[in-house]
């Protein structure tokens, strides 16, 4: 039987997650916060734009991850990194959890 070490388990697991925000990702707040997203992603995600993509039912890591890249300016895009540089960790988690709280139908073609 092998022996599992616990703390380095914990530590490989704290690695793959990432930063862990002190308070928690709130849809309900998001929802109210993506005026300016949603003249290109739409209020329900879905975008209306060819250049946007759509983000209903994003993974919320994902999103949060993509966020802190533009505001960091590791990932590049003249508009997100204009939008996300005014955006605080608590926002940016907030926003994703609301468009990731959206559900949607992916039917075969």
């Amino acid at each position: 039987m092998k022996i599992i070490d616990a703390p380095a388990l914990l530590g490989a697991l704290l690695i793959c997650l990432g930063p862990v925000s002190a308070a928690a990702a709130d849809a309900k707040a998001g929802r109210q916060k993506i005026t300016t997203c949603q003249a290109c992603h739409g209020l329900d995600g879905l975008s209306k734009n060819p250049e946007a993509p759509n983000l209903a039912g994003q993974v919320e890591s994902y999103l949060v991850k993509a966020l802190s890249d533009y505001k960091s300016g590791a990932r590049k895009n003249e508009t997100m990194n204009i939008v996300a540089k005014d955006l605080s960790d608590q926002d940016m988690a907030d926003v994703a959890a609301y468009y990731a709280s959206i559900e949607v139908d992916v039917l075969p073609p």
